[in-house]
């Protein structure tokens, strides 16, 4: 029998152990006092993993001929449950639901109003939450923008709904938005000039506005100064949200954090002094809870490797169940040069440190980390510990803080970590990169960032998808802008013709192959065409020339993914939902962390879309159940 501190693997043996990168951190300043603890090395991963206590999620999604109910088959339910569904207290369905939880009910008007109770045991139990109706194939979940104004230089601006999160804000098991409003003049970090205020709100699915965060002057708005995380932390039940803050930051009760009078903008815009914040947020109220120091703090501004302040304020954020139980937040700072990762615990109404990773540390200067990130990153369990990792482009970050491994192969715009390659045991990572120098693409083992294949150096290559996404060849398709045709996960082209898209994914239809996502519109991937799904109707798209939704994944429902976009004039978000039946039964990837903190951070910089820790496609196993538990 393992001792109860001892650790599942043994150390990597360029490991400092912690008591000594605790000195090593400390000697060059980056722990504070009194508010910094390492996590032990030796504590061992947690069999079950802390996530949301959600109701079933029904959903009504009306078509001509009918309407079709789906809802969540959730990780605490028995492998054997099976479901009836009712409209108005009558039962619809002749034998129990087991083979799906979708069910078709034929001829219905679109204000059939539903509900579902599981049956355990032959026992049925009460009524679920009442289905949302999508009469038109879609919701409207209704918002305000906050008021435009004019910046100091007198040009003026106003709102538009950007990228959105969800978390159970309130605790009452159903999923809620928090939504990031970006002004119209908003800035890359490369471009100088003044922009407006970052707002955010925490809204209800009925389009109730629980509170309104506004960042302030003293945070800049564009994709990479605001990256949102909301997650239940400290499994009180009820999500809370982590942001970077600054002097001026109004929380959602009104209450200012630092100088309410400060204005630590340059003439060209840019915020280069002041102090930085680390803010945790109640949930369900907006209140600023506890607020540290954000780490790391800029410190001179060329050591990051301009000085008009470009690449000293590229930031990104995640979650991971770095205990193997529950969440820490993610926040980081620096993708070209330096990079350093800080991560953090709220328990009991405060933040601890777990660890910081730092890339000028004397334990990795030297050692090709530096230069190594993405504009977006990801969480995943890859070494199969039980606790997670920080894919961070080209390298990772293991549990405890030290570094895994490095490609060398440097910064990119887009990578993919999952099940990638269902013929090999663990996950895999699919990046491409920007370095004239380097493979414009490739395949990696993500427990070692062994490279699987390559493809030849050809200058920036800026968008790459990996996913399952054609039924004629096992595993994941992996494409990208520089290359031809699609990869199987082997590196060989199986097919001549990319996807219209290079963009996001989302599995829409009723089988296990994964559609195209891009701008507007849902497309199923042919031969010799793009088969169009779904035209979203009044909508637009994000991110520019990035064309991301809000919001993309399993949110509602069965397994399928739903996609929200914003109204064109920015008075709703429209949430979509598949109108396809289906004979595949998979618990709910809400209850799936992997996929669960990919969510979280799918708002980060460049928005990648989720995957689950199993592959999910064409001639999959049945899906795995996972090991969890709710607060």
């Amino acid at each position: 029998m393992r001792h109860p501190h001892t650790r599942p693997h043994a150390p990597h043996p360029h490991r400092r152990r912690p008591r000594a990168l605790a000195a090593a951190l400390a000697a060059a300043g980056l722990l504070g006092a009194g508010l910094t603890t390492l996590a032990p090395d030796t504590a061992e991963a947690a069999t079950a993993r802390q996530v949301e206590a959600l109701d079933r999620g029904v959903v009504s999604v009306h078509t001509g001929d009918g309407n079709l109910v789906s809802w969540r088959w959730l990780g605490t339910d028995p492998d054997n449950v099976a479901f009836n569904v009712y409209r108005a207290g009558t039962k619809v369905n002749s034998s129990p639901v087991t083979g799906s939880t979708t069910y078709f009910h034929s001829g219905a008007p679109s204000h059939a109003d539903y509900t579902v109770r599981a049956v355990v045991n032959g026992t049925e139990q009460g009524d679920s939450v009442h289905a949302i109706q999508f009469r038109a194939g879609y919701k409207d979940v209704p918002i305000s923008p906050p008021s435009g104004g004019t910046t100091p230089d007198g040009v003026s601006y106003t709102y538009e709904a950007n990228d959105a999160s969800v978390g159970d804000l309130d605790g009452d098991g159903a999923l809620d938005l928090v939504l990031k409003w970006q002004p119209t003049n908003a800035k890359d970090n490369s471009q100088s000039g003044y922009t407006g205020n970052t707002v955010v709100d925490g809204i209800k699915l009925d389009g109730t506005r629980l509170w309104r965060v506004d960042l302030g002057r003293n945070i800049r708005s564009g994709a990479h100064y605001t990256q949102f995380q909301v997650y239940d932390y400290d499994g009180d039940g009820r999500a809370e949200v982590a942001m970077k803050t600054a002097d001026g930051t109004k929380d959602g009760t009104g209450a200012v954090i630092g100088n309410s009078s400060a204005d630590h903008r340059n003439s060209s815009g840019y915020v280069l002094s002041g102090p930085e914040y680390l803010t945790m947020f109640n949930g369900r109220t907006g209140t600023a809870m506890g607020t540290v120091d954000y780490v790391p703090a800029r410190g001179s501004v060329s050591s990051w490797g301009d000085s008009y302040g470009n690449r000293v304020d590229r930031f990104l954020a995640g979650t991971a169940y770095l205990d193997g139980s529950r969440p820490s937040v993610i926040m980081a700072r620096g993708y070209y040069t330096r990079t350093v990762i800080a991560a953090w615990d709220w328990r009991d109404g405060r933040f601890t440190r777990r660890w910081t990773f730092d890339t000028n540390s004397s334990t990795n200067s030297g050692k090709g980390y530096d230069g190594q990130g993405n504009h977006q990153l990801s969480v995943a369990d890859v070494d199969g510990d039980g606790r997670d990792e920080i894919v961070y482009g080209a390298m990772a970050v293991d549990d405890n803080g030290y570094a895994l491994w490095t490609t060398r192969n440097g910064h990119g715009d887009a990578m993919h970590v999952g099940d990638l390659d269902p013929s090999r045991a663990g996950l895999e990572e699919f990046k491409v990169d920007e370095d004239g120098s380097k493979p414009s693409s490739y395949l990696a083992d993500a427990r070692t960032g062994q490279i699987l294949w390559s493809t030849g150096a050809s200058g920036d290559n800026g968008r790459g998808v990996s996913g399952d996404i054609w039924s004629g060849s096992a595993g994941a398709e992996s494409w990208s802008s520089a290359e031809s045709g699609i990869r199987n996960p082997k590196g060989t082209v199986v097919g001549s013709r990319k996807p219209s898209s290079a963009n996001f994914l989302s599995w829409w239809d009723g089988d296990t192959v994964r559609e195209l996502l891009d701008g507007t519109h849902v497309d199923k991937y042919g031969t010799s065409g793009d088969t169009r799904l779904l035209t979203g109707s009044g909508v637009a798209s994000n991110n520019g020339t990035k064309a991301t939704p809000v919001l993309a994944g399993d949110i509602l429902g069965d397994w399928r993914e739903e996609v929200v976009w914003r109204t064109s004039n920015n008075t709703a978000l429209r949430i979509y939902s598949t109108p396809y039946d289906t004979d595949t039964r998979i618990t709910t990837l809400l209850h799936d962390t992997q996929y669960r903190t990919a969510l979280a951070w799918q708002n980060t910089a460049y928005n990648q879309p989720p995957h689950p820790s199993f592959f999910l496609g064409s001639g999959m196993p049945t899906a795995p159940r996972p090991s969890v538990h709710t607060p």
